[in-house]
């Protein structure tokens, strides 16, 4: 699958907040780094990342663009909250092998009504 097309169906699950499913797009060995937390390794670990969030707060993903360059796909994107953000995706085999996503944890946490770390 081609990285526009894989990255369509990825929002797709995502607003369905169905880890099990999301997870399935990652390489077994996929690095997921959202910059405001330290890297996740392992599509096991990237379920259990999705997992946690998916329960934590109630998320969707508007894309406004999205783009294909080669093996990446990038995504620009919003929420009905008013939060925005950008992903990089590196599609190999039809697979996320690596992602890393920018976008502001602490307008999240307190759109979200949600603990802010101290530390």
């Amino acid at each position: 699958m081609r990285p526009k097309k894989l990255i369509e169906k990825w929002i797709e699950i995502f607003n369905e907040g169905n880890a099990d499913k999301i997870a399935e797009l990652y390489h077994l060995d996929a690095i997921n780094h959202q910059v405001t937390n330290e890297p996740i390794e392992g599509r096991n670990a990237i379920k259990e990342m999705f997992s946690t969030e998916f329960s934590t707060a109630d998320m969707t993903c508007i894309p406004e663009n999205l783009f294909e360059d080669g093996e990446w796909a990038i995504l620009e994107w919003k929420d009905p909250l008013g939060l925005r953000g950008c992903g990089f995706f590196q599609v190999i085999d039809g697979k996320i092998k690596f992602q890393r996503g920018y976008w502001d944890k602490l307008s999240f946490l307190k759109m979200h009504n949600l603990p802010i770390p101290t530390e």
